[in-house]
C-alpha cells in the first residue's frame, strides 16, 4: 500500500527520513500515526524509527536532546518542532511486567516491530508513503481487530498495560479484540495490579472517551480485567449500566469520573473522595466532580435550583453536572442553568463587597473564627438577595450577625 495524500505532519517530518537515508541508514514513520493516517482519523505525534543508532542520529542533526536515550530515543528539533526518532532495538526480561531490564540497538526494521503490542500499531511507513506490513496489520485494520503481535501472552508479560491499552482501542476505533488475544487479557488480568495506577487511568478514561465505550467495557467485563483496577472489583452492576445506556458520547475527563459517581451510588462526596483518590486524580478533578455530583442530586430532586447550589458548583461543573444528568434522563436545558447562574448577584466569593479587613476596621468582630463565620453568612445573604452587595448594607447585616452570636 502506498499513501499518496499525506498529512502536513509527515510532509514537515519529510526532512528528518531524508537527512537519515541520505547518510546510509534506513528511517521510517511508527506507530499510531501511520494506522490512523490510514484509518483517516488526524494524526498528532509523528515518531520516526531508524536503524542510526543514538549517536548516529545525534550526529547527523545540530540540535537533539537525548529524551530516552537508554532506551534509543532522541529528539531531534528542526524548524521549533520537536521529532521523537528511535533506534531499531529489541527488549528483555520484564521482571517488573513493564520496562525492559535489557534493551539491545538493532538494525532490522523486523526485530523492532515484533516487540510492538498489536499488529495494527506494527506499522511503517517510508517517507513516499509506502506501507510496510511484516504482521498483517493492514488485513486487521480492514476487519477492525485489535490483535496482538506474535504471541499475545509474551506481549502483556512485557508490559501488562497493554491489556489495558487492547480495551482502550476497542472503544477507541470502534474494534473487536480478536479471541485468542482476549483470552490471554483474561488469562493474565492480574498482572495490571503490577501497573501503575496512573498509568492505568489514562487508558481507563481514554476508553470511557472513545466512540464506542461500550465495546471496551464489554470486553472489560469479558475478561474481568476491571476486577484489578482501583476501588472496582464489586463495580460489575455499574459497568453493565454502562454497557446497556443507549449510545453515548463523553468528551471531558471530569464527565467521565462524574456518571462513573452517580452510577456506583456512592452515598456521599466522602466516598466519592476515596474513589478519586485511589484513582490519584488531581486535587481540582476531585473538588469538580463532587461538585457535579452534588448539582445532579438537586436535579434529580428539585424543579428549581438552589441560588447557594448554583454559586456553590460554579460554571464548569454546573455544566459536566446537566450533561451527565441530560445523558441519564433527567438533566435540563443548558442555557436554563446558563441564565440562573448569570442571574446571581455574584459568581465568585471574592466579588463579595466586604472583607475581614473592613470587619475589623469597623470593631464588628475580633480575629479569630467568628470572623470567618460572619464573612460564610454574609456570602450567602448576597448569593440569596436577602442583602444587596453594597458595602453599608453589609455592614448593618455583619453587625446584627455578630450581636447575635454573641448574645
Amino acid at each position: 500500500m502506498i499513501l499518496t495524500q499525506l498529512p502536513t505532519e509527515f510532509e514537515q517530518a519529510k526532512p528528518i527520513i531524508d537527512t537519515i537515508e541520505a547518510a546510509g541508514y534506513e528511517a521510517y514513520f511508527v506507530g499510531g500515526s501511520v494506522r490512523d493516517t490510514i484509518l483517516g482519523k488526524p494524526i498528532h505525534d509523528v515518531d520516526i524509527a531508524t536503524s542510526a543508532f543514538p549517536a548516529e542520529v545525534k550526529g547527523l542533526f545540530k540540535r537533539t536532546v537525548d529524551t530516552g536515550i537508554e532506551h534509543g530515543t532522541v529528539m531531534i528539533l528542526d524548524h521549533g518542532k520537536g521529532y521523537e526518532t528511535t533506534t531499531f532495538r529489541t527488549e528483555s526480561g520484564y521482571q517488573d511486567f513493564r520496562r525492559p531490564d535489557q534493551v539491545t540497538f538493532v538494525r532490522s526494521l523486523k526485530e523492532d516491530l515484533k516487540r510492538r503490542d498489536f499488529t495494527i500499531n506494527a506499522l511503517a511507513m517510508r517517507a513516499n508513503g509506502e506501507v510496510i506490513d511484516l504482521f498483517d496489520g493492514l488485513a486487521d485494520l480492514d476487519a477492525q481487530v485489535i490483535r496482538a503481535v506474535g504471541v499475545a501472552e509474551d506481549r502483556f508479560h512485557e508490559d501488562a498495560l497493554r491489556m489495558m491499552r487492547a480495551v482502550r482501542f476497542a472503544s477507541q476505533l470502534r474494534f473487536n479484540i480478536e479471541p485468542a488475544t482476549q483470552q490471554a487479557i483474561a488469562d493474565n488480568a492480574l498482572l495490571l495490579t503490577k501497573i501503575a495506577v496512573e498509568r492505568t487511568r489514562v487508558e481507563w478514561e481514554k476508553l470511557l472517551m472513545g466512540q464506542r465505550p461500550d465495546r471496551g467495557l464489554q470486553a472489560l467485563v469479558q475478561t474481568e480485567l476491571y476486577r484489578y483496577m482501583p476501588k472496582m472489583a464489586d463495580q460489575l452492576p455499574m459497568l453493565q449500566k454502562l454497557i446497556v445506556l443507549p449510545e453515548w458520547h463523553l468528551d471531558s475527563i471530569e464527565s467521565t469520573w462524574t456518571l462513573l459517581a452517580w452510577l456506583m451510588a456512592l452515598p456521599n462526596e466522602a466516598a466519592i473522595r476515596q474513589l478519586l483518590k485511589a484513582w490519584k486524580t488531581s486535587n481540582e478533578l476531585i473538588d469538580h466532580v463532587t461538585a457535579a455530583w452534588t448539582v445532579m442530586r438537586a436535579l434529580q430532586q428539585d424543579a428549581t435550583l438552589a441560588p447557594m447550589t448554583l454559586f456553590t458548583a460554579g460554571a464548569a461543573a454546573l455544566k459536566t453536572a446537566n450533561t451527565v444528568a441530560n445523558l441519564l434522563g433527567f438533566g435540563r436545558p443548558q442555557s436554563e442553568l446558563t441564565a440562573a447562574y448569570a442571574a446571581l448577584p455574584i459568581q465568585d466569593k471574592h466579588a463579595l463587597a466586604i472583607n475581614g479587613g473592613d470587619l475589623l476596621k469597623q470593631k464588628i468582630v475580633q480575629p479569630g473564627p467568628q470572623m470567618g463565620q460572619v464573612l460564610a453568612q454574609l456570602l450567602v445573604a448576597v448569593v440569596t438577595s436577602q442583602v444587596p452587595n453594597e458595602l453599608e448594607k453589609l455592614l448593618d447585616f455583619a453587625t446584627m450577625v455578630a450581636d447575635t452570636e454573641n448574645n
